[in-house]
């Protein structure tokens, strides 16, 4: 074998680790639905007995109805993840029901675990995501009915309905379970609380500043 034979294999086979390590597990049986009173702790959720799954533990029904909105973010969310559909568990994929009331948002926040692509069914939005250190940079788009816009995994984002009629969005995400952290939330309105010390020299406010916003929350 050649030196320069030898480093190509190399190469390859270095390339092929780093795709098994940075892939999901891929199931090795035609499903694990979730059993949510099983004392097994895993990452994820613990398999029932195949015998016993049914058409049911595949099914989920409600994403055609409206939304209530009538809050003060004009929001409401209606996720289809591993919790409301365990036949899910496993299988790397959920969705979401978004509605929008008259210029509602949905606050910046992350999925920790999945990249994020949603279509418009009604209204226009204003979306967007920011990179990552240290660019920061905003990637904003306004959408209308049709119109699709990924958020890649982690990142900030958000959504606006930038219209005086509500609007509809349908997101499908690459995890079971992606989570959501909403910076105002977990920023003002941690438990236990982040020093309102920490936080006024963090974003360079005065102190009664940030009590006023933790207020809020």
């Amino acid at each position: 074998m050649t030196k320069q034979l030898g480093h190509m294999i190399s190469l390859i086979t270095l390339t092929f680790c780093c795709f098994a390590f940075e892939s999901e597990s891929k199931p090795l049986q035609d499903f694990c639905v979730a059993d949510p009173n099983s004392s097994v702790f895993v990452n994820g959720m613990a398999c029932k007995n195949p015998i016993q799954a049914q058409a049911n533990d595949f099914y989920f029904s409600g994403l055609h109805l409206r939304g209530n909105t009538s809050n003060p973010l004009g929001l409401m969310v209606q996720p289809v993840s591993v919790t409301q559909l365990p036949g899910l568990n496993t299988l790397g994929i959920s969705l979401v029901r978004i509605d929008f009331g008259p210029w509602g948002i949905n606050p910046p926040h992350t999925h920790p675990r999945a990249t994020e692509i949603i279509t418009v069914l009604e209204g226009t939005l204003q979306v967007g995501f920011v990179t990552s250190y240290p660019e920061y940079r905003l990637i904003s788009k306004v959408l209308n009915k049709g119109d699709v816009f990924v958020f890649p995994v982690g990142l900030v984002h958000f959504q606006q309905n930038v219209g005086n009629k509500s609007a509809v969005v349908i997101g499908a995400l690459s995890c079971q379970n992606p989570g959501a952290i909403f910076v105002g939330n977990a920023v003002f309105g941690s438990n236990p609380t982040i020093s309102s010390d920490i936080l006024a020299k963090a974003f360079q406010v005065d102190k009664k500043v940030v009590d006023l916003i933790k207020a809020k929350f």
